[in-house]
């Protein structure tokens, strides 16, 4: 079906991967696995007919359908060009999730597939909503639909699970258990433990080139034991970098230790209620998980926290203190307030070194702008120490994978030790050791009560010791519980 032989593949102007080997036989379904920034995604796009042969050869004789957050991105990319239309003095006319789905595939041949699908992905409130409206998992969705409405012979999975609610991860899963007979499916993962039963074979990316390969006759616990010991899960004592001293804490009423206060909370948009009545507080000390469906506002109440969402402003909402609308400069919030999630992230697009990367958190920027001084420099390179990123000071960001990334904004969120430490889906892109790290630095944080958390995901294994607090949002209701 596919073979590379010597393969290297441009994947954009600036990027060639390989040349690198690889065979998928059909019916032999694959998981991808390595550390960030070992090949992954890559190869799963070179295998999808991605980027353009520069020596080598790809042969592909079968039809391929791709997801991935590169594709999610050209995706919205492609949506916003319409939105900029009226450069041309035309009106422009969003669309829709359904519309998005639809385009280029016939209703008529696939309608009982539409609707199994979007129904078990619970989709089918949003179909008729504005596509770049949606949330990151509900354009994930969009896009997971689309693709599989395609009935590709061979099916390229990077990271679907990422951004995914729990009930739809569980729909995926028995849903690629159905099909595997009649597509064969290659997935690229972080997490080992979202191998499916039908895998028959595992892959293991380092440094750009595929190193190792069980021997195709399915997955035993023997290969996921040698996969852990090739990728060196052992457990290590983490100790957080200090505090810069020079920054400081919210000024507050003395005795106030509420840092975040909604009362009767209401968000909507186009007529359409994402939740309402909800009373919500959050202490000092206090480390809180948000939980809840996609597109129950989980990411929306977050941003109004930060600022980012004017229904901040139509909420009686306090925050440090800070009535929201009575005069507070938004660096007054921000400032004390270390922030990762997959918009952020999008948004971070300035090509700055690695450790201005991380030095960028002290000032709340993105990218560098101010002197840091020489305490500062040393902090900023106790945490990359500590993640094991020290020899990539110097690096390029937008050089490094999206799982490096990812890991680098953890660490710019947490340089400044934040009173308020919001974290929106972190793990989403790391690889199993990346991921385990994070979950300890995030515990070790939350034992020392010097930053409050606040955490979305939708993960159970990615839990952080010392987060007990849940706030469940549904789709109109919601209840907060120790």
């Amino acid at each position: 079906m596919i073979e590379l032989q010597h393969c290297a593949v441009s994947l954009a102007p600036d990027f060639t991967f390989g040349p690198v080997n690889a065979a998928l036989t059909e019916g032999r379904h694959v998981a991808i696995t390595g550390k960030n920034g070992s090949g992954k995604s890559a190869l799963a796009a070179i295998l999808a007919g991605e980027g353009e042969v520069v020596s080598g050869e790809r042969r592909l004789t079968c039809k391929t359908g791709w997801v991935s957050t590169a594709q999610q991105q050209a995706l919205i990319a492609q949506e916003k060009k319409k939105d900029d239309a009226d450069i041309l003095d035309v009106i422009p006319v969003p669309s829709t999730a359904r519309e998005v789905i639809l385009r280029q595939i016939n209703m008529a041949d696939c309608g009982e597939a539409f609707t199994l699908l979007t129904s078990g992905l619970r989709m089918v409130h949003f179909l008729d909503n504005a596509f770049l409206g949606l949330s990151t998992g509900e354009t994930r969705k969009v896009l997971l639909v689309r693709t599989l409405l395609a009935s590709p012979d061979v099916l390229v999975l990077d990271e679907p699970m990422d951004g995914l609610d729990t009930a739809s991860c569980e729909f995926l899963h028995h849903h690629l258990q159905s099909i595997q007979h009649r597509c064969t499916i290659v997935m690229a993962l972080n997490r080992l433990s979202e191998i499916p039963p039908f895998v028959r074979q595992l892959w293991l990316m380092q440094q750009g080139q595929l190193s190792w390969q069980s021997d195709g006759g399915g997955v035993e616990q023997s290969d996921l034991a040698h996969l852990k010991q090739l990728l060196h899960m052992e457990n290590t004592s983490l100790t957080l970098p200090e505090k810069d001293e020079t920054r400081y804490s919210p000024q507050m009423a003395e005795g106030e230790n509420v840092l975040v206060k909604l009362v009767n909370g209401k968000v909507s948009y186009d007529n359409r209620t994402i939740f309402s009545g909800l009373n919500w507080q959050i202490n000092r000390g206090e480390h809180w998980q948000v939980t809840g469906p996609n597109g129950s506002g989980k990411t929306c109440l977050l941003n109004m926290i930060t600022g980012d969402d004017p229904h901040c402003y139509t909420n009686e909402l306090t925050v440090f203190g800070y009535k929201r609308g009575s005069g507070e400069s938004i660096w007054d919030i921000k400032q004390h307030i270390g922030l990762v999630s997959n918009s952020f992230h999008l948004q971070y697009r300035v090509n700055c070194s690695v450790l201005h990367v991380v030095l960028s958190g002290f000032y709340d920027s993105i990218g560098l702008y101010e002197q840091p001084d020489i305490r500062q420099k040393q902090l900023a390179r106790e945490w990359l120490a500590l993640a094991g990123m020290a020899h990539r000071a110097d690096e390029p960001f937008q050089s490094l994978s999206f799982g490096d990334q990812r890991l680098l904004l953890i660490l710019r969120a947490m340089v400044k030790h934040p009173t308020l430490l919001i974290l929106d889906e972190p793990c989403n892109g790391l690889d199993e050791i990346n991921r385990l790290k994070v979950l300890a630095l995030l515990g070790i944080i939350a034992a020392g009560k010097e930053s409050t958390l606040l955490y979305v995901n939708h993960h159970s294994e990615d839990k952080i010791n010392g987060v007990e607090l849940v706030l469940a949002l549904g789709r109109h209701n919601q209840e907060a519980q120790a």
